[in-house]
C-alpha cells in the first residue's frame, strides 16, 4: 500500500501523542510497587544509620557551643536597628545579654564548651560543631516543618521518610524509621514531624514509647497456642493477598498490608530490641538510667543504640514539647535541659565508639533555630527570644571529621557570617553520608520530581567530612 508524505506525518504525530500518553500514565496513573527491601545507594556509603537528637524549642547557641566574649563588652546596650527588627515585642526587650555560664576549651581540638555540657565536652574531639546554621522562619511550627521536611508547609515527607524511601531497611522485622518521643509530651507539630507526606505510607516513622508497652497493640489480648496463631496468620495472609490482587496499583493499600505483616514479624524482634533489661548495670548507670533527671532521655538514647545495632536506618529522639524555648529564666530552663540530656548524649557517643558503631552511625544534634543575644525582658529572670539568623548544631560519626568547627556568627552571636549553612545544606549532607544524592532522590508527583531540598541551591558540608 502506497502512502504519501501527509499520511506519513499524520500517523507519526498520532504515534508521538500515544507515546506521550503512555509515558504520563506510567508516571502518574500506574504507580510502581514500594517496599522496604534494601537498596544500593549511588554514592559511597559513609554511614548506614542516623540518630537525630532533636532539641525542640531552640537551644541558645551563645550559652552552649558558641561563646561570645563581646556580649560582656556590650552588656546592657540597646540592640542595633537590624537586631531590633527581629524582636517581636521590641518595647519590652532588654539590652545585650551576656551568657551567665562559663566556657572552657576541651580535648585536643580545644573547642570551647559551656559548663552546662560536661559530658559532651569529653567527646568534643568526636563532633563537628556547625556554628553558622540559619533558617527562614521565626515561629516554632514553621521552622520545624522547614527543618524536618525542607519547606514551611505541612504535608511533605520528613527527612527520615526520604532516607527509608532511598535506602529501604536492613532488618525486615523492625521498622526502618523509629521515633522515640518524650513521655512528658510530643514536640510542636506532634506526629507531623515524622510524616511520610506524599510518599507511600510504609516510609512513615513508627512511634515507639519508652514507658509501658513500647508498641501498642503489638500482641493480642489473648494468647493462643502456637499452631492456632500460625494458622490464623497464614489465613490472614491469604485473604490479604486475594484482596490485593483485585486492587492493584494502590500504594496506600500496599503500605497498610506491609505494616500488618511487619507488626506480625515484630512481635519477637521488637520485644528483644527494646528490652533494656539485657544491658549491664554499668551501661544503665552510664546512660543515667539510675537518676530520675536523666532516666527518660537516657533510656531513649540507649534504645536508639540498640535499634541501629539491629539495622534500623533512622532513629529520632525528641525532648518534651518545646522545652528548649527559654523566653524567661534562661539560667533555670537551660540548666534543666542540659541536665536532662547531656549525660545520656555523652554516653551514647562513647558507647557507639566503644562498640565500633560510631564510624557507621551519623549522630546529629540541634533544634529548629537558636536564640537572640539580648534579654527578652529586663531583670534577673530574663530569657532570650527566637533567632533564625544564626544558631549551632553538631554532627558526629558516619564519616564526619571530629574536633572541627564550621562557620561562625557575628561577634554577638546574632547572624551566621562565615560559611552560612542552610537547612537544605544540612539535610543534603546527611543524605550524602548515607550514599544518597539529594538531586537524584526524587519522587515523581503531579508532573514534577519532588525532593527534600526542592529547587534551592545546596552545598555538601565537605569541610567537616573525612
Amino acid at each position: 500500500m502506497s502512502t504519501n508524505r501527509r499520511d506519513f506525518l499524520g500517523r507519526m504525530s498520532h504515534g508521538l501523542y500515544g507515546a506521550a500518553l503512555s509515558s504520563l500514565l506510567a508516571a502518574d496513573g500506574v504507580p510502581q510497587a514500594y517496599d522496604l527491601s534494601p537498596k544500593s545507594p549511588p554514592l559511597p556509603v559513609k554511614a548506614k544509620a542516623v540518630i537525630q537528637l532533636f532539641m525542640n524549642g531552640g537551644p541558645s547557641q551563645m550559652d552552649l557551643l558558641d561563646p561570645k566574649p563581646a556580649l560582656e563588652k556590650y552588656a546592657g546596650q540597646a540592640p542595633s536597628r537590624d537586631l531590633a527588627s527581629q524582636i517581636r515585642q521590641v518595647r519590652e526587650a532588654g539590652g545585650i545579654m551576656p551568657s551567665p555560664f562559663k566556657f572552657q576549651k576541651h580535648g585536643q581540638s580545644g573547642i570551647e564548651v559551656s559548663e552546662l555540657l560536661p559530658h559532651l565536652a569529653k567527646r568534643v574531639d568526636d563532633i563537628a560543631v556547625i556554628r553558622s546554621m540559619f533558617t527562614t522562619h521565626i515561629a516554632h511550627d514553621f521552622a520545624l516543618f522547614i527543618m524536618h521536611t525542607g519547606r514551611m508547609i505541612p504535608g511533605r515527607p520528613s527527612l527520615g521518610s526520604w532516607v527509608v524511601y532511598g535506602l529501604g531497611s536492613e532488618n525486615r522485622n523492625l521498622p526502618a524509621y523509629v521515633v522515640l518521643d518524650d513521655p512528658k509530651g510530643l514536640p510542636i507539630n506532634d506526629i507531623q514531624n515524622w510524616q511520610a507526606g506524599y510518599l507511600p505510607g510504609i516510609y512513615q516513622g513508627t512511634r515507639v514509647r519508652s514507658e509501658g508497652m513500647p508498641l501498642l497493640n503489638l500482641k493480642p489480648e489473648e494468647e493462643y497456642p502456637a499452631g492456632v496463631a500460625d494458622l490464623s496468620q497464614s489465613m490472614l495472609h491469604r485473604m490479604d493477598t486475594a484482596h490485593k490482587a483485585s486492587r492493584r496499583h494502590q500504594p496506600d493499600l500496599d503500605a497498610r498490608l506491609s505494616t500488618y505483616e511487619l507488626a506480625a514479624r515484630m512481635q519477637m524482634e521488637a520485644t528483644d530490641a527494646l528490652d533494656l533489661g539485657k544491658e549491664s548495670e554499668a551501661t544503665k548507670e552510664k546512660y543515667g538510667l539510675n537518676d530520675p533527671e536523666t532516666a527518660t532521655y537516657g533510656k531513649r538514647c540507649l534504645m536508639a543504640r540498640r535499634l541501629v545495632e539491629r539495622g534500623v536506618r533512622m532513629v529520632q529522639v525528641f525532648t518534651e514539647g518545646n522545652v528548649w524555648d527559654h523566653h524567661n529564666d534562661l539560667r533555670k530552663g537551660l540548666t534543666y535541659c542540659c541536665k536532662k540530656t547531656d549525660q545520656p548524649i555523652g554516653a551514647l557517643l562513647g558507647d557507639l565508639k566503644e562498640r565500633g558503631l560510631l564510624d557507621s552511625t551519623l549522630v546529629v544534634w540541634g533544634g529548629e533555630f537558636g536564640r537572640l543575644p539580648i534579654a527578652q525582658s529586663p531583670g534577673p529572670t530574663a530569657g532570650r527570644d527566637h533567632n533564625p539568623s544564626g544558631f549551632t548544631t553538631w554532627m558526629a560519626g558516619g564519616g564526619v571529621k571530629g574536633g572541627t568547627i564550621l562557620g561562625s556568627t557575628d561577634e554577638i552571636g546574632y547572624k551566621a557570617q562565615e560559611d552560612p549553612v542552610s537547612v537544605h545544606d544540612f539535610n543534603a549532607t546527611i543524605l550524602h553520608q548515607l550514599g544518597l544524592d539529594h538531586r537524584r532522590l526524587v519522587f515523581h508527583r503531579e508532573g514534577r520530581n519532588e525532593r527534600i531540598t526542592d529547587e534551592y541551591p545546596v552545598r555538601i558540608l565537605s569541610k567537616i567530612l573525612s
